[in-house]
């Protein structure tokens, strides 16, 4: 059992020592991908958003990590209060199963 592993972790090894030189004798190199958001037809605050995006990535992605759990709580709260102000209560709990 421990020969047939040591072969196997042997050609694991070998195919990742030699799968780049594959890749590189497939073809020539690929040029790069730009991505970028369309902002010919936004305005206003998507606009800003589209184009936060298109100038820094890292930006883009701390104020959306910032952002959706913000938006969630404020989100969370207003729901909280509707159902409370239309008769649910969500705070103390009745089990309906006697």
């Amino acid at each position: 059992m421990r020969k047939k592993l040591s072969k196997l972790f042997a050609w694991i090894v070998m195919a990742v020592l030699l799968l780049p030189a594959l890749v590189q004798a497939a073809g020539p190199a690929a040029a790069n991908i730009v991505i970028v958001a369309d902002t010919r037809k936004t305005t206003g605050l998507l606009r800003w958003w589209a184009d936060l995006y298109n100038e820094s990535h890292l930006y883009f992605a701390i104020l959306t990590v910032v952002l959706i759990p913000v938006i969630g709580v404020v989100f969370g709260t207003l729901a909280d209060l509707v159902m409370s102000h239309i008769g649910i209560d969500l705070k103390s709990r009745e089990l309906a199963e006697h």
